[in-house]
C-alpha cells in the first residue's frame, strides 16, 4: 500500500529527520523524497510503502499530524490513489 506524505512549513533543522524517525519507528518505507525550500517556507513529498507497518494507517496519520502541531508543521498522509484522484487535470 503506498502513500503520500507532504510536509509543509516554516523551515527548521530537523524536519526530514523527525518524519523519517517516525516512518522507520512504524516500518514503513520511503519510496521517493523530494523537498525545497522557498524563502523560508519548507515544503516536501514523499512517496512511501506502507504495505509492512506495524501500525494502521490512522495511527501512522495521527502520529505524523502530531509531530507536525509540536513542530509547527502541516503533515498529511494520504492513500495514494485517493491523492492521484484529487490532483487529476
Amino acid at each position: 500500500m503506498r502513500a503520500v506524505i507532504t510536509v509543509i512549513g516554516i523551515d527548521r533543522v530537523g524536519i526530514i529527520a523527525a518524519v523519517s524517525n517516525i516512518l522507520f519507528q512504524a516500518n514503513v518505507n520511503i519510496l521517493d523524497i523530494t523537498q525545497t525550500t522557498m524563502q523560508g517556507l519548507f515544503t516536501m513529498i514523499m512517496l512511501v510503502d506502507a504495505g509492512k507497518a506495524s501500525v494502521d494507517f490512522e495511527e501512522l496519520s495521527g502520529t505524523l499530524a502530531a509531530k507536525g502541531d509540536e513542530m509547527e508543521l502541516k503533515i498529511r498522509i494520504q492513500h495514494e490513489d485517493i491523492f492521484k484522484s484529487m490532483h487529476r487535470i
